[in-house]
């Protein structure tokens, strides 16, 4: 175990530094100007001058790049040229509301999906089976943006049942300690500002998780209809188990080994997806301060939010691994 883990952390290392290299010379062939665009209109030649020097914008590029990396080993992100904040503050400020959207997107993800597969695989010979088909072919078509919009259409503007951007309402009395907004007053028994919360989540979440749970619902019902055929579960239902039951408690722990691997693979691809969500909710995560970032060509920040969603893709690959190999007594024992 210990040799794993040493072995996945130089891979890690390596995988961030690569990502390092890429995104800092991505951001300085891409046209436009940082500097240009944060400077007032009546600055003169030595100004400009002087607040490039200020972000090391001066030096050759392979300087630049050390100076960066060095910085970065120290704890030090730099600062954001739009904001004027420590780098390292504002990912720290931001990132428990991104984890918290993207979570709760993949609970409700995987309950649905799994509700659709068993559905699907208890009616697998049912006419409503096309029907399931073409529930879950509507989920997989649709991107999270497309979702995005039309749930603000529906429920933001048609019917306004839910608040339409913001995190919580401003009216509110809040006093959080930690970013994790929602775990926390229901920790402190706020069940009012935990509500309130809730709804503003509700159309994000529904957007992060409806593609997520179509792809879900695909592999989970294929990978329990090849279980289902298979002799251990022909010899429960000879001893008289229901069909129900030979799903959740026969064919399910088969099942559910290449479903949570594909599962962990495409939350790190919904991850991806709520920088566009975020941005159409106006929730105050990464996703939201990343499209800024861009905007404003603001490189310190934009370094550190790649930087930042390389690690979480690391990490959930990390423990997708270590849950497969959980459920998987096979691979355990390999």
């Amino acid at each position: 175990m210990i040799g794993l883990i040493t072995k996945r952390a130089g891979m890690a290392a390596v995988t961030l530094f690569g990502v390092a290299v890429v995104v800092f010379g991505l951001l300085r062939v891409a046209p436009g100007d940082p500097i240009a665009m944060m400077i007032g209109p009546g600055a003169t030649a030595d100004d400009i001058l002087r607040l490039r020097a200020s972000y090391g914008l001066d030096q050759p590029l392979i300087n630049q790049f050390w100076i960066w990396l060095g910085s970065l080993l120290q704890g030090d992100f730099g600062t954001s040229i739009s904001r004027r904040i420590d780098v390292g503050q504002l990912l720290l400020e931001r990132l428990p509301a991104t984890i918290e959207l993207a979570l709760m997107a993949l609970l409700v993800s995987m309950v649905l999906g799994g509700f659709i597969a068993i559905i699907g695989t208890l009616w697998r010979r049912h006419w409503a089976s096309g029907a399931i088909d073409g529930v879950n072919g509507v989920l997989l078509a649709i991107p999270e943006f497309v979702w995005a919009l039309a749930l603000v259409l529906a429920l933001g503007v048609a019917f306004p049942v839910l608040p339409l951007s913001g995190r919580i309402n401003p009216s509110l009395t809040t006093d959080f300690r930690t970013g994790f907004s929602l775990l926390e007053s229901l920790l402190i028994f706020r069940f009012d500002l935990a509500a309130d919360l809730a709804r503003h989540m509700t159309m994000p979440v529904l957007a992060l998780a409806l593609p997520l749970a179509g792809i879900i619902a695909r592999v989970l019902r294929e990978a329990l209809s090849e279980a289902m055929m298979q002799d251990y579960v022909t010899l429960a239902r000879v001893k008289g188990m229901s069909e129900l039951r030979l799903i959740l408690f026969e064919a399910m722990r088969n099942a559910i080994g290449p479903t949570l691997a594909l599962t962990g693979v495409q939350f790190t691809f919904l991850i991806g997806g709520t920088v566009i969500v975020e941005k159409i909710f106006s929730y105050p995560g990464l996703g939201n301060m990343a499209i800024d970032a861009v905007v404003n060509r603001d490189f310190p920040l934009i370094q550190g939010l790649v930087l930042m969603f390389g690690v979480i893709f690391i990490l959930i690959n990390l423990l997708v691994d270590f849950a497969v190999v959980a459920f998987n007594p096979r691979l355990r024992h390999g």
